[in-house]
């Protein structure tokens, strides 16, 4: 890839992009360029990745074919604001804000750009992101790969309508807390049956971690791989039945539905 790649923004998801974008070798660590309010935290990218960093978002503007808006959503009008006179002709905008709609973004940059809307999570940060991206029609079949390649490089990327990014948020943007959950729970009750927290957590972490490979490396439906594991008369299929008495499936969906419902308010606004 041939681009410079901006980021306005260098917190926990722009930080993991950059990680990506270097270890994949995408572009050499000069063709990259990140502003952030923290000069700690643009130190400490320097240090590691020895890109190039700034205080001065019209910087990153000036300079990025591919720009990441790497910032709370509240931020985005004040800063497009910002840079929307500054930014290259044919640049590529990717966003990472929930609730913020193609047509809005495009709205507060006043003209036809090419933007691109993502919806990542944290998992990212460890190379296990799972992100939808979401191109408006400006951008090409070439310059939608190239952003693809970006995600790809810190986890895995699904092309998705417009239409579905609410949905995406519920399923994957926000269910890493879901799981948290779920872990801390699991290691309770070890720690409760007398096992070490440590080890607990290891223990549940891993379980989950192998359950949800076996899932993507397998091809196999959930439920089969979870009849597997169920045994006749043996202590999984009474726990299955013990989470079935209490909701189990029911308070996911619940959850999941609650979040999309939120995001799609939120996209309303």
């Amino acid at each position: 890839m041939k681009r410079i790649i901006g980021f306005i923004g260098s917190g926990n998801m722009g930080g993991a992009a950059i990680a990506g974008i270097i270890r994949a070798e995408l572009v050499t660590p000069d063709r990259v360029i990140a502003s952030d309010i923290s000069r700690a935290a643009l130190s400490a990218l320097k240090k590691k990745y020895d890109i190039r960093v700034t205080t001065d978002n019209l910087e990153v503007a000036k300079e990025a074919d591919i720009l990441f808006l790497s910032i709370k959503p509240q931020l985005y009008p004040r800063v497009i604001e910002q840079i929307r006179d500054t930014v290259k002709e044919n640049v590529i905008i990717v966003t990472f804000a929930a609730g913020l709609s193609l047509k809005r973004i495009a709205s507060w940059f006043g003209r036809d750009i090419k933007i691109v809307r993502s919806m990542p999570n944290t998992p990212a940060i460890v190379n296990e992101g799972m992100a939808a991206i979401c191109p408006n029609d400006q951008v090409t079949e070439e310059e939608l790969s190239d952003v693809c390649s970006i995600f790809n490089s810190f986890g895995k990327s699904e092309v998705v309508p417009e239409s579905l990014m609410d949905v995406v948020t519920g399923v994957s943007g926000s269910s890493p807390a879901y799981i948290y959950m779920l872990i801390e729970a699991m290691a309770d009750a070890a720690v409760a049956g007398g096992m070490p927290r440590t080890q607990a957590y290891k223990f549940a972490a891993q379980a989950v971690l192998g359950a949800a490979k076996m899932v993507l490396e397998t091809g196999r439906h959930p439920g089969e791989l979870k009849d597997m594991v169920c045994t006749p008369g043996g202590t999984t299929i009474d726990a299955v039945i013990e989470l079935e008495k209490r909701g189990w499936r029911q308070a996911v969906m619940s959850a999941m539905q609650v979040c999309t419902d939120k995001s799609k308010e939120m996209s309303q606004k």
